[in-house]
C-alpha cells in the first residue's frame, strides 16, 4: 500500500482537468459565478446583483455590465469497485478484483493529496455505498472496504441478475452535478441497453471507464483438455486448449468482444481505459487522470 501511496504523490502533482462539482476548493471550475478570477464582462440583467457591477465597461458602452468571475470548487470523486462474479478471475500475480482494489487506492491518495471529497460505490451480492468524506482517513476507510475479501460466491442458478441498468440509475440520481466518476470493472456486464444510461451519465458527470482484463483472456494458454466454468452464469464447458484452432478462435472472440466494448464507450462519450490485472506501475497509464 505505501508503493501506491508513493504513486498516488506523482500522480497529483499531474494537472487537474476542470473540476465541475459544487464544493468550493482551489481548483479552476468549468461553471461560472462568485469567485477570484474575472472571466469576463456581460449586459446587465434584472434581479442580478449590482456588486458585481463592472463600472468602467458601464462608462464606456453607456449600458449597465457585470463583472463575472470563474469560480473555485473542491473536486468531489466518486469511485465504482466491481466486486462481481466475473471480476474473482485471475491468472498471473493477482486477481482482477484485487486490480481494481489497487487502482481504486491509487485514485483514492491522489484525490485526497488534491483536497478532494472523496466516495465509493462498491458493486457485489449486497451493493456497499462508501459516505463522500475529506483527506486521507476517508482514502484509506475506502482501501479498507476495497481490499477486504471478497464474500463467498453463491450459485448463479440460485441468485437474481444484477441490474446494472440500476446501478447506473442510482449514480445518476445520487451524485452531485459535476464529480468525477470512475468505473472500474471488467465491463463483462456491459450491453447496448446501457449506452442510454453511460450518455446520461457522460452528460453530467466526468466519466472515467478504467477496465481490468486478464492475460488469459486475452490469448488463452495451451493448457491442453479443461473444463471451464462462467461463475456468472453457471455455465460449464470443454475447450482443448491444445488445438491451435482452439485458441485462435477464442482469441478473436475476445478481441471482438473487447472492440463492441470500447465502441459502446465512446458512443456514450465515457473515457476509456484499459488495465491488465498482473500491471505494477498504475501511474504510467492513470497519467491522464
Amino acid at each position: 500500500m505505501a508503493g501506491l501511496a508513493a504513486q498516488a504523490s506523482l500522480l497529483a502533482t499531474l494537472p487537474l482537468r476542470e473540476v465541475h462539482d459544487h464544493h468550493a476548493g482551489d481548483w479552476a471550475s468549468r461553471w461560472l459565478g462568485r469567485g477570484l478570477d474575472f472571466e469576463e464582462s456581460r449586459p446587465y440583467s434584472a434581479g442580478d446583483d449590482i456588486r458585481d457591477m463592472d463600472w468602467r465597461t458601464t462608462a464606456r458602452t453607456g449600458r449597465p455590465h457585470l463583472k463575472i468571475y470563474r469560480e473555485e470548487r473542491q473536486p468531489t470523486v466518486h469511485l465504482v469497485i466491481d466486486r462481481g462474479a466475473t471480476m474473482r478471475f485471475g491468472t498471473r500475480r493477482r486477481l482482477k478484483v484485487a486490480q481494481a482494489a489497487r487502482v481504486a487506492a491509487l485514485l483514492a491518495f491522489a484525490a485526497a493529496g488534491r483536497n478532494g471529497v472523496i466516495g465509493a460505490t462498491l458493486w457485489d451480492a449486497q451493493d456497499q455505498e462508501v459516505p463522500p468524506r475529506h483527506g486521507r482517513l476517508a482514502a484509506l476507510a475506502l482501501i479498507e472496504l476495497s481490499a477486504a475479501p471478497c464474500p463467498p460466491l453463491a450459485d448463479p442458478a440460485s441468485t437474481e441478475p444484477l441490474h446494472h441498468a440500476d446501478r447506473l440509475a442510482t449514480l445518476e440520481a445520487s451524485l452531485p452535478r459535476g464529480a468525477q466518476l470512475a468505473l472500474i470493472s471488467d465491463f463483462s456486464w456491459l450491453t447496448d441497453a446501457h449506452e442510454p444510461l453511460l450518455a446520461r451519465l457522460a452528460a453530467r458527470f466526468d466519466v472515467w471507464a478504467i477496465q481490468v482484463v486478464d492475460a488469459a483472456e486475452r490469448a488463452l494458454p495451451d493448457l491442453g483438455l479443461v473444463r471451464f466454468h462462467d461463475m456468472a452464469s453457471g455455465q460449464r464447458v470443454w475447450l482443448d486448449t491444445g488445438q491451435a484452432s482452439v485458441r485462435t478462435a477464442c482469441q478473436s472472440a475476445w478481441a471482438h468482444r473487447l472492440d463492441a466494448q470500447a465502441a459502446r464507450l465512446a458512443r456514450a462519450g465515457v473515457r476509456h481505459q484499459r488495465v491488465d490485472s498482473e500491471t505494477d506501475d498504475l501511474v504510467a497509464l492513470l497519467v491522464h487522470v
